[in-house]
């Protein structure tokens, strides 16, 4: 079964099948609704062949469905039809369990997506579960987001938020008690050096977590 696999991001919505090479994406953004992506989806990989589809979804899903509006993108996406747009079975899955799952190498892993929000996951004996901690506050009646996410490094500068980085991280890996964390995300490229017990993920590991994440389901 070839699976089509759509890692949506705040800046890109990123592309690969089964059997293919290279990756395609198409523009996201704080206006990117269901009804904007999915037809740009399909007319950019309408040479591809595919049997089924996985969504990395920025925001909340349980029981394999959409649980809330995302936070960065456009609305309408708790009650579109995404199999019949698709005209495909679709499963979703939260967008940093999908990279978590990837990445994942054994053990206890900590994936932290540092890219337009955080995207969080935490996988155990390869059970993956999401974590919302983007929006639990910080410092100064700040998230984890705001310091840690685009935002963050806008406001800080790159050197400040490499601190904050080095700072935050560390904190997380205790407390979830981790062998590893992998950081991902577009803002990683912004880093000179990783906190110890660290290593960078790949949009690689997205789409082999989302072929992952659909045998599982099966």
């Amino acid at each position: 079964m070839k699976i089509l696999v759509v890692d949506i991001g705040g800046r890109n919505v990123k592309l690969l099948a089964t059997g293919q090479a290279v990756a395609r994406k198409v523009p996201s953004g704080p206006g990117l609704t269901p009804a904007r992506m999915v037809p740009a989806v399909k007319k950019a990989v309408a040479d591809w062949r595919y049997d089924a589809v996985t969504i990395g979804f920025p925001g909340p899903v349980k029981g394999g469905r959409i649980a809330a509006e995302p936070v960065n993108l456009g609305r309408g996406w708790l009650r579109y039809d995404f199999r019949k747009a698709f005209g495909r079975p679709v499963r979703f899955v939260n967008d940093a369990a999908m990279q978590a799952l990837g990445s994942y190498r054994g053990r206890r892993e900590l994936f932290l997506g540092l890219g337009t929000g955080l995207g969080a996951a935490l996988v155990v004996e390869g059970i993956v579960q999401p974590l919302e901690i983007a929006h639990l506050p910080y410092r100064n009646a700040k998230t984890y987001e705001d310091f840690l996410g685009r935002r963050g490094l806008d406001r800080a500068g790159r050197k400040r938020w490499r601190r904050l980085v080095a700072e935050i991280v560390p904190r997380l890996q205790h407390a979830f008690q981790v062998d590893e964390v992998v950081l991902g995300g577009g803002n990683v490229k912004a880093l000179k050096t990783l906190p110890p017990g660290c290593r960078l993920g790949s949009n690689a590991h997205a789409f082999l977590g989302g072929f992952r994440a659909w045998e599982k389901a099966r």
